[in-house]
């Protein structure tokens, strides 16, 4: 424990910021919207110099399950920057930390002192726990048994101070050049208690949060020059006597707090609506402020439309340096961290894209709260799917990521080419620590936002639209489950989609159809019983003897033939057209199949795509040209468009050839941004 000052210190500065923000205990809401489980009241002081914060926090906890709690479990997030074996720089590969000697790097948080409020000393109680994996050298999760268990419907308080010291900015929290910080997953949180018990899983590479709501009040002391931006709304500044101030920020049915602090942040602001936007963006970036208002509040409006409104009153949106680029793409409850790059082009809307989807967590994540440490999809495929919807809303179908240099990538590309290349390791719902290695965005992100956008072009738009929107208002504030969200595709569609989910959720196989391949051959003579042109020799072919004339019995209707003839011409020939196609994949899904004639005329095939392979054939005057599954491009989960189209005769490769190869050239920049939350 500290000095008996340092306590009276962090105390007397709690106190000081309860007894000056009469505004902040006013609610911003008229009623709960939230069950506000976890409610913290915290004051904090950051030192730049040493790169700490000393904190204090009291956390107010309620029990709403049926269960008397005999323990309590908190995260403490930045321990995993503790040492070189906690798991999550175990998964990670990195011994970035391991490597260097120079302390400063290195990130911890350290509980002083924990106690009941009224009540008794916890520290002695205080244990680090390994649920996931049991690696006794990570301190990520904290496990406090009780003295005396907190009965159903009782509430408990605590007080607790500690210490935090950031670590060199890698996963999105911390320091860089000396003066830049952002402070993300800083304090002793509560894990969720489930039906299941505690839910409280230890911090891993790929898994990100999951909190219960409640109300933050938060105090921060830091020198008077440092621009602050934070979860919720500024209440009170106080300037102090010592070339510092405190800021103080109220959040109510939020489940989590986060905030930045730089000396040469400029601020910027906007409106839209009941909402008040900053941006906190960096001086060399002054011509991109647009680039990140206008898909801000463009999400704002079609997401109150699609799926209801947003009811905070802020939304402030974080530009880091270049130097702190890990700080990028991330969300917080309204707070979000973008990012700029001076020389990008308007036609590359990396800034766009990443706003969108930042702000799209406020949705799927801040308001839906998800689990996701175990079903990631549910926050990052969803936000993809309508990240999608958003980019074609904003720039239009075609294009809507990269417009530039002649080349034209839109969301649903962007998705497929981070997905298609290994599709298969794992399904979608696993928990984010267990998928096979460098695959977790292309499943919880790509596929799941591709799967939502394949069941849309199913289902129809309005039907899919009613879903969303039913989700959205049925589980706001709420922490549902992958079944929830089937249960309600199933009502809204009124059919059982199981079906579907079984094999795109639960399962790894991938979806894929082709045209394998057309034959034709010409009929000039009767066939035998028997005979199949598929298995006759392509090259000869079309020197099978000639099939005599079919025609109606009736005496008119072969003089009407005859007639129609010059009897020096001979009767036009007659061809067998054959159109395999073929299911390459596992999943099975119905398909459409456009049938195309040399002369031009069409026909529309439906196969229910449940066979390995179906045969398509038409006798007539006419030729097929060209054959193509699923021409309106609804299935985006078909791994492979190349083999979705096949013509009968051979083709110049042309532009859409050199598309393609761009496409691929590309990969890797997209991946870039890919695995952005």
């Amino acid at each position: 424990m500290k000095k008996r000052t340092y306590l009276n210190a962090i105390i007397l500065a709690f106190m000081m910021s309860l007894s000056t923000r009469s505004s902040a205990d006013t609610e911003v809401n008229s009623k709960p919207l939230s069950p506000r489980i976890a409610n913290y009241d915290i004051t904090c002081t950051l030192k730049p110099d040493k790169k700490t914060i000393e904190g204090y926090e009291r956390v107010s906890w309620r029990n709403t399950s049926s269960d008397i709690m005999a323990d309590l479990q908190f995260h403490l997030y930045m321990n995993a920057f503790k040492n070189s074996e906690s798991t999550f720089l175990k998964e990670s590969g990195l011994n970035r930390w391991g490597s260097r000697d120079e302390l400063e790097d290195w990130g911890s948080i350290a509980v002083d002192s924990m106690r009941i409020v009224g009540g008794g000393d916890l520290g002695a109680a205080m244990q680090s726990y390994q649920p996931d994996d049991g690696n006794g050298d990570d301190q990520t999760v904290l496990r406090v048994p009780l003295p005396k268990g907190i009965k159903p419907g009782k509430t408990i308080e605590l007080d607790i101070w500690f210490n935090v010291k950031l670590p060199k900015i890698y996963a999105r929290t911390g320091y860089e050049d000396d003066d830049f910080f952002f402070i993300g997953q800083w304090f002793p949180k509560l894990g969720v208690y489930t039906a299941n018990g505690w839910n409280c899983h230890q911090f891993h590479r790929n898994s990100e949060f999951f909190a219960d709501f409640g109300v933050y009040n938060v105090s921060i002391t830091l020198p008077q020059e440092y621009v602050v931006g934070a979860t919720g709304e500024l209440q009170e500044e106080i300037p102090l006597g010592d070339s510092s101030k405190t800021v103080i920020y109220r959040a109510e049915d939020v489940h989590d707090f986060a905030w930045t602090a730089s000396p040469h942040y400029l601020l910027a602001e906007d409106q839209f609506e009941h909402v008040k936007l900053f941006l906190l963006y960096q001086p060399v970036h002054q011509h991109q402020v647009s680039r990140h208002f206008y898909p801000a509040k463009q999400t704002l409006k079609h997401f109150k439309e699609w799926f209801g409104e947003y009811p905070y009153r802020t939304l402030t949106i974080v530009d880091p340096p270049l130097s702190a680029k890990r700080a990028s793409g991330m969300e917080y409850p309204t707070l979000i961290t973008a990012g700029a790059i001076s020389f990008l082009p308007e036609g590359i809307r990396f800034t766009e894209l990443v706003t969108e989807h930042e702000f799209g967590h406020n949705y799927w994540y801040g308001m839906v709260a998800s689990n996701e440490f175990e079903e990631a999809w549910l926050d990052e495929g969803i936000n993809s799917f309508c990240e999608a919807k958003m980019m074609e809303t904003m720039f239009g179908k075609q294009g809507n990521i990269v417009d530039f240099g002649g080349i034209k990538i839109s969301d649903d590309e962007f998705q497929h080419i981070s997905y298609f290349n290994t599709p298969d390791r794992d399904p979608i719902v696993k928990p984010s620590w267990e998928f096979y290695p460098g695959t977790y965005s292309k499943y919880v992100y790509s596929k799941a936002a591709l799967m939502l956008g394949t069941l849309e072009n199913y289902l129809g738009q309005e039907t899919m639209s009613r879903v969303m929107r039913t989700y959205f208002q049925r589980w706001k504030f709420k922490h549902p489950r992958t079944r929830d969200f089937i249960d309600i595709v199933n009502e809204v569609a009124a059919q059982n989609m199981d079906w579907f989910f079984d094999q795109t959720l639960f399962g790894s196989d991938v979806l894929d159809y082709e045209v394998a391949r057309i034959r034709i051959y010409e009929i000039s003579e009767p066939v035998g019983i028997g005979f199949d042109p598929v298995d006759a020799n392509p090259d000869t072919a079309r020197d099978v003897p000639a099939e005599s004339l079919k025609v109606d019995s009736e005496a008119d209707t072969l003089v009407a033939a005859v007639d129609s003839l010059d009897k020096n011409d001979e009767a036009p020939a007659q061809f067998c057209s054959k159109i395999l196609v073929r299911r390459n994949g596992g999943v099975t899904f119905p398909v459409e199949v456009l049938i195309t004639f040399e002369n031009g005329d069409e026909i529309r095939e439906h196969w229910d795509g449940k066979s390995r392979w179906h045969e398509f054939e038409y006798t007539g005057t006419d030729k097929v040209a060209s054959a193509q599954i699923d021409p309106l491009n609804k299935i985006l989960l078909d791994v492979n468009w190349t083999n979705n189209s096949r013509t009968a005769e051979p083709v110049s490769a042309g532009p859409n050839r050199w598309a393609i190869k761009w496409l691929f050239w590309i990969q890797n920049l997209l991946q870039l941004v890919s695995s952005m939350s």
